[in-house]
């Protein structure tokens, strides 16, 4: 259980307003649906603590060592403690910290189930049309009134778009297929070696086209899994990615008699395995320093990030309201991209006047995440940058959008606007570091 416990995180926080704080992760870290320690603190003085095991009916009990731990500390010493220095403290016997977790889960079978977004079938118009017409059908993706969303999808961007993406998606398909699948499989593949002794199979579901989160859910429920962890491969949450995705897990598997027990992981946007991954594919292009980087990521209309501050005051309302992560911004797209952004250029010791954040890929005519990626390319020359780097963290596979839009487009468009060289860093795909990675997130949680 200390192992479980290794990595050390924040037990959570205080309401001033509020008697009490319904946060802490005692004794699971990184559990975003496991049970927690509900506090209840009178004059900054911890009274009274018991595990939410609503989740769970009779299956946890109300108290553990956990909540034993905390009685009679003050406040300040509560919101110091770490996670696992609850589990190593030579007071408490560790077989007892099971009593936090159900107990039923080390006698179910367990399956992880990856989920990316999608790619058609095949690199033709009409495979490209049945892809786009599922993936903007979704009311996630196209926030709008069914009619208009029905009528934009049908006659404006399945009859336009459909032949133009086709003509994109050739560019880059290679003779395995699509590269997002390709390399979606291979990461699967080498997660599954890295988990082999512990039994756990491991699919690939995508959210839009094959294979679909359904034929995933179906392989490992006949596998035995009355378990599924559910990792969404976006490291920024989004409703339109991780939202979604998460919909469609939930939707598919209720569609079994026996409906499996999924576990969600939250997304990883500044998690040191992804910050470290990305940071050994892109050394390499750092190191023949070029004039400037610039961090891109998939762009997202300006009302899906306003939607996701609760308080309505605050995302795109603030100056720098992505600068720092706070409890309006805790679920901002934007403001998830600026921690990826600014951990990566830490990790690689990039000054902060050599780099940018930009967004790309928009579609339409209503206000996106600005600055776009475009139009922050064509300025460059002008400010004298002749050597470009471009990092994609919204994506941990290469597709469309990174090896055509920035990988062709952008080079030529940078080319001619002045510029001398611009390289795009490959995504994570299948780099051992991130195959890594990804196994160690989901053993933390096996």
């Amino acid at each position: 259980m200390v192992d479980y416990c290794d990595i050390s995180c924040e037990t959570g926080g205080f309401a001033e307003e509020k008697d009490q704080a319904i946060n802490g992760l005692f004794g699971v870290p990184r559990f975003r649906d496991s049970p927690k320690t509900h506090i209840k603190a009178e004059n900054r003085q911890i009274a009274d603590a018991q595990l939410n095991n609503s989740s769970y009916s009779s299956e946890v009990p109300g108290f553990s060592p956990a909540t034993e731990w905390v009685r009679a500390k003050t406040t300040d010493e509560t919101l110091a403690i770490k996670n696992n220095a609850i589990v190593k403290d030579p007071s408490l016997q560790p077989a007892k910290i099971y009593s936090s977790m159900p107990r039923n889960f080390s006698e179910m079978k367990t399956g992880v189930l990856l989920i990316n977004l999608g790619t058609p079938d095949a690199p033709d118009s009409g495979a490209v049309r049945r892809y786009l017409k599922q993936f903007l059908s979704d009311e996630r993706v196209l926030d709008i009134n069914s009619f208009g969303r029905w009528l934009l999808l049908n006659f404006i961007i399945l009859p336009f778009r459909s032949r133009r993406s086709a003509k994109a998606y050739r560019k880059v398909w290679t003779p395995e297929g699509s590269p997002l699948l390709v390399y979606g499989q291979q990461l699967t593949e080498g997660v599954r070696q890295k988990l082999q002794e512990l039994g756990t199979p491991v699919v690939l579901g995508m959210r839009y086209g094959n294979p679909s989160v359904g034929s995933a859910i179906e392989f490992l429920r006949k596998e035995g899994c009355d378990r599924i962890l559910v990792l969404p491969l976006f490291p920024q949450y989004a409703s339109s990615s991780t939202g979604s995705a998460v919909e469609e897990a939930y939707r598919e598997a209720s569609r079994h008699w026996n409906t499996p027990h999924l576990q969600l992981l939250e997304p990883f946007y500044d998690d040191e395995r992804f910050i470290e991954a990305f940071a050994a594919v892109g050394r390499p292009y750092w190191e023949q320093q070029p004039d400037h980087v610039i961090f891109s990521f998939h762009g997202l209309p300006e009302r899906h990030v306003q939607k996701s501050d609760y308080t309505g005051e605050y995302c795109l309302k603030q100056p720098n309201c992505c600068a720092t992560l706070c409890d309006a911004n805790r679920m901002c797209y934007g403001a998830h991209c600026h921690r990826t952004a600014t951990r990566l250029a830490e990790k690689l010791g990039i000054p902060q006047e050599r780099y940018s954040i930009s967004y790309q890929s928009r579609l339409g005519r209503t206000p996106w995440l600005r600055p776009y990626t475009d139009q922050v390319i064509a300025e460059m020359p002008k400010r004298g940058i002749k050597k470009l780097v471009i990092f994609c963290p919204a994506f941990v596979a290469d597709c469309l959008e990174t090896l055509e839009e920035i990988g062709m487009e952008a080079v030529e468009e940078f080319k001619e606007a002045g510029g001398e060289d611009l390289q795009l860093v490959p995504s994570l795909n299948s780099h051992p570091q991130w195959v890594e990675g990804v196994a160690s997130l989901l053993r933390e949680n096996l």
